[in-house]
């Protein structure tokens, strides 16, 4: 009885009790006071090792981190390339150019070109005011007029003095007196004389009237030559003459520049002269456009020599015309070497090419590059006749297919341990 009671007393309380939810672990957690989970932590110890490795394998102390290249063909089966001798700077020039100026003093009455015109040979570009020259033209103009007008007058009288000249002659003896004949032949003599005299002053009076024609020609500016304007000096109004002078007067009109006279002048060094022949070609590569490569030759060496900067002039001549290029651009000169014969071989083999950096020279004056092989660094000295724009030209001591420390070749030495570098040189990756 009572074990019953007690039961269904129990059944009753389990009825009433309120079922609370059951706490998640992480509440759990934090009132039990322990920690979250650990796979945060877990997973930056990876990163922080990970990185720590990739460090390692890329700045490892004992070895150099270098750029390659590979030792190229200089030559070919059915040639060779030019290599380069010698290399040079210099400036265009014109050979052909010109102040023009007027040959008389006056005041500038027409300018009719302007910078960048193309004028022909014999064609106006400007014009002096020729108000004194055309008026002292017309007065010597008259003064000759005049002349030949007074050598008609003589050549009237003459003819008179002739008649009673002749006719007083060819009378018979006693018909005139002595006194008449002897007057007409004086008369006679005088007339011709001053005919002479008359075709002299016009001949003076008609040289004057040609000089004062000249003068008046003077006043209008012709080009000297075909060729482009490439500066103006004087305006309308301006005072010019063909010397200096005081004040505002100016020497000149403009300057033309015969374009097709363009060549490069170049200063080399005397101790490298000796390379440079007339006659030799060369390439031609402008500032302004440092991709074009044009083909020139040698003209000329200038036979003296700069003894404040030891060099002398070399003067280049330029194969192709280009309205691109004009005068005092700035431009580098190769000296080319003559082409070698087809198969031509050394004792390293045939002539290679590789990059400038891969050349090393020491202090002993002795060119060497690195070859790089298995990991190492292998010293080999070499012998270079000559540089063309894919590299230096080497003809002994390397072959076809050697790689070559470039980048960082500065710091090996023989035997060190290298490892190739997968990107520039001290150049940042892109972020």
């Amino acid at each position: 009885m009572e074990v019953s009671e007690l039961t269904q007393r129990k059944r009753l309380a389990d009825q009433l009790r309120i079922e609370r939810e059951r706490p998640t672990r992480s509440r759990r957690t934090r009132k039990s006071g322990q920690r979250g989970p650990r796979w945060p932590f877990i997973v930056g110890a990876a990163i922080l090792a990970f990185v720590a490795l990739a460090w390692f394998l890329t700045s490892r102390p004992d070895e150099i981190l270098v750029e390659v290249a590979v030792a190229k063909p200089a030559w070919t089966e059915t040639g060779a390339t030019n290599s380069t001798l010698l290399d040079a700077d210099g400036y265009v020039v014109a050979r052909r150019e010109a102040t023009v100026s007027a040959k008389i003093s006056g005041k500038v009455a027409r300018v009719l070109i302007q910078e960048g015109q193309h004028v022909s040979a014999g064609e106006v570009m400007a014009a002096l005011d020729d108000s004194n020259t055309r008026a002292a033209l017309q007065e010597a103009v008259a003064q000759a007029s005049e002349a030949q007008a007074g050598v008609r007058v003589a050549e009237v009288k003459l003819n008179g003095a002739a008649a009673r000249h002749y006719r007083s002659a060819g009378l018979p003896r006693g018909y005139v007196s002595d006194q008449a004949t002897e007057d007409d032949t004086i008369a006679f003599e005088t007339a011709r004389e001053n005919l002479a005299l008359a075709k002299s002053e016009a001949l003076a009076a008609q040289a004057h009237a040609t000089v004062y024609q000249r003068e008046e020609d003077d006043t209008i500016i012709r080009a000297p030559f075909s060729g482009v304007v490439t500066a103006t000096a004087a305006q309308p109004g301006e005072i010019v003459a063909p010397v200096a002078g005081g004040g505002f007067t100016r020497t000149g009109i403009c300057t033309i520049v015969d374009m097709d006279s363009l060549e490069v002048d170049v200063d080399v060094a005397e101790s490298f002269i000796g390379r440079v022949t007339p006659g030799m070609n060369a390439t031609v590569i402008p500032n302004a456009y440092p991709d074009w490569r044009i083909p020139a030759q040698v003209i000329t060496v200038i036979p003296t020599a700069d003894r404040s900067k030891a060099t002398v002039t070399v003067r280049i001549g330029l194969n192709i015309k280009d309205p691109r290029i004009i005068p005092e651009m700035g431009a580098h000169v190769a000296f080319l070497a003559p082409k070698a014969e087809s198969g031509t071989r050394n004792s390293g083999g045939r002539a290679v090419i590789v990059p400038v950096a891969a050349i090393q020279t020491e202090e002993s004056g002795q060119r060497v590059v690195f070859v790089v092989s298995r990991g190492h660094a292998e010293r080999r000295p070499v012998r270079v006749s000559g540089r063309d724009a894919e590299g230096e030209l080497v003809e002994a001591g390397l072959q076809q297919g050697d790689v070559v420390a470039t980048g960082g070749a500065g710091r090996l030495k023989d035997g060190v341990k290298v490892r190739i570098s997968l990107r520039p040189l001290g150049k940042k990756t892109p972020q």
